[in-house]
C-alpha cells in the first residue's frame, strides 16, 4: 500500500492506497505533529498493513520535515513529494510553476484522470481555491479566495458583538439574529461567490458545460445547492497523490 500526505494549514489529511483507490483517510492536525500524539494516531491508522512508499503534498513548509521524520520512525520508505518536477498526469502551462500549491496540482490531477479536460476544481480548504486544466490537459491557473472559515472567524475577531459562529445550513435569507444573520451571509453568499467565478471561468473557457469537481472541507455543504457542482470528490487531493505515484517512471 501507499501512505499519503496532504499537509494542510489546518489538517494532515492522511490516507492508504492500493493500486486502484484511496481506501482508508484520517485527519491529524497540523499541530499536532510536533509531539507524539501525532506518531500514535499515525501508527494506529496503518496497523499491520504494509506500507511500500509514500506521497505527500505540503503547504506549510515548516511541517513537512516533520512528517518525513515520523514516517521513518516506522519505515524506511521511498518517497515523493509532489511538485512541478515529479507531476505526472498534467502538464503545467503556467508563468511561475513551483508557485503552484501541489496540493493544486494533485487536484488538477485527479481531476482530469478522472472526469477528463477540461475540468475545474474548487477546493474549500482554508482559502478557497479553483484550479482548472484546459483543453490540452494542462494546468493553466485558478483562483484563490479567502475560505468560509476564515471569512466568518475574521469578522468576530475585528468586531465587538458578532459571534464565532459554527457554519451549517441555513434555508431563511432574513436573518432574526445575529447569528442567522452571519449564518445566511455565509453560506448563501460564499454560494454566490462561487456561482459567479464559475460563470465567468466558462465564458473564458468558451464552455456552456463544464465539469467542476468540489473538494475539501466545505465542499458538501456548499455544493448541495449548486447545480454548477458535477460532483464532490473528498479525498481529491489523496487520489492525485495515488495517481502520481502510480505514474512515475521506474528506476
Amino acid at each position: 500500500m501507499t501512505l499519503l500526505f496532504d499537509i494542510g494549514n489546518t489538517n494532515v489529511h492522511v490516507g492508504l492506497a492500493d493500486a486502484r483507490r484511496v481506501g482508508r483517510q484520517t485527519d491529524i492536525p497540523t499541530a499536532a505533529w510536533g509531539n507524539r500524539t501525532a506518531l500514535r494516531l499515525l501508527k494506529t491508522f496503518v496497523g499491520t498493513r504494509r506500507v511500500e512508499g509514500v506521497a505527500l503534498c505540503s503547504v506549510v513548509p515548516a511541517a513537512t520535515p516533520q512528517i518525513r521524520a515520523a514516517v521513518r520512525q516506522f519505515w524506511r520508505l521511498p518517497t515523493l513529494e509532489l511538485s512541478p518536477r515529479t507531476l505526472v498526469g498534467v502538464g503545467i502551462d503556467y508563468p511561475r510553476p513551483n508557485t503552484i500549491g501541489p496540493d493544486r496540482l494533485a487536484n488538477a490531477v485527479a481531476a482530469q484522470h478522472h472526469f477528463g479536460a477540461p475540468v475545474v476544481v474548487v477546493d474549500f480548504g482554508t482559502a478557497v481555491t479553483f484550479d482548472v486544466v484546459d483543453r490540452r490537459g494542462h494546468y493553466v491557473g485558478g483562483i484563490i479566495a479567502p475560505g468560509l472559515a476564515a471569512m466568518t472567524d475574521y469578522l468576530h475577531e475585528k468586531t465587538a458583538l458578532l459571534p464565532r459562529i459554527r457554519i451549517r445550513e441555513i434555508t431563511r435569507v432574513i436573518g432574526t439574529n445575529t447569528t442567522e444573520a452571519m449564518l445566511i451571509g455565509a453560506v448563501h453568499g460564499y454560494r454566490g461567490l462561487v456561482r459567479e467565478l464559475i460563470k465567468e471561468l466558462k465564458r473564458e473557457l468558451g464552455m456552456g458545460r463544464l465539469p467542476v469537481v468540489a473538494t475539501g472541507g466545505y465542499a458538501k455543504l456548499i455544493s448541495a445547492k449548486l447545480p454548477e457542482i458535477t460532483v464532490v470528490e473528498p479525498n481529491l487531493t489523496l487520489e492525485g497523490l495515488r495517481l502520481v505515484w502510480a505514474g512515475q517512471p521506474e528506476a
